[in-house]
């Protein structure tokens, strides 16, 4: 009988992560899972990268935002807030800035994650350009895959352009936002986006009683 091969271990530059994650989730999750979601993160984010100097620190990133919706699926305490997720094609572009916009009307009454069904590799530099215009810090933001984890946490899911490829899970509230995409758009018609998005946020927090 072959013996079994030995596990695959993660990257080393990845345990400092999993370890501050492990003792973040501590209680909530075993090592294992943290591990395995971490490895994940990163192996889906090296997929699309060009430049993998900060993957390591985006894929802790991406990992605790799934910890946290997975924690939310299973009804962890703490975890009531309504949760919003924007996804789009690239999570470049519209989706980054809805969820921008909304998390900071929100002012921490809303969870707000932006994927995308095919994400792209940088944030398009208009996009963060007039989010700072309108006070709003998209720094460490990044576009990232989607992951049942995040659409099985969702209250709301706001389709952006992204087509047949947005996922239907039953029990979500769906909406359809028909916004231009801004990629490679004159910095105006970026603003003209970001404006429309905005008023349709508008709408979205009047229509959460909740908050």
């Amino acid at each position: 009988m072959t013996a079994s091969p030995p596990p695959v271990l993660p990257d080393e530059r990845l345990a400092a992560g999993i370890a501050r994650l492990a003792v973040r989730y501590r209680g909530h999750f075993s090592p294992e899972t943290v591990q395995r979601l971490v490895t994940d993160s990163y192996g889906r984010l090296a997929e699309h990268a060009r430049v993998r100097t900060h993957l390591v620190l985006l894929a802790e990133h991406l990992a605790a935002e799934r910890l946290d919706a997975l924690a939310r699926v299973q009804g962890a305490p703490g975890c009531g807030l309504p949760r919003v997720l924007f996804v789009c094609s690239h999570n470049t572009g519209r989706s980054q800035l809805a969820a921008a916009l909304l998390a900071h009307r929100a002012n921490g009454r809303v969870a707000v994650s932006s994927a995308g069904t095919n994400p792209g590799t940088d944030v398009e530099p208009a996009v963060a350009q007039v989010l700072a215009e309108a006070g709003v810090d998209l720094t460490d933001a990044f576009p990232k895959p989607l992951t049942d984890e995040v659409v099985q946490a969702a209250d709301i899911v706001i389709t952006m352009g992204c087509g047949d490829a947005c996922p239907v899970v039953p029990g979500r509230r769906y909406l359809d936002w028909p916004v231009t995409d801004p990629e490679g758009a004159p910095i105006a018609t970026v603003r003209s986006i970001r404006d429309e998005i905005d008023a349709r946020i508008t709408d979205l927090l009047a229509s959460l009683p909740s908050i």
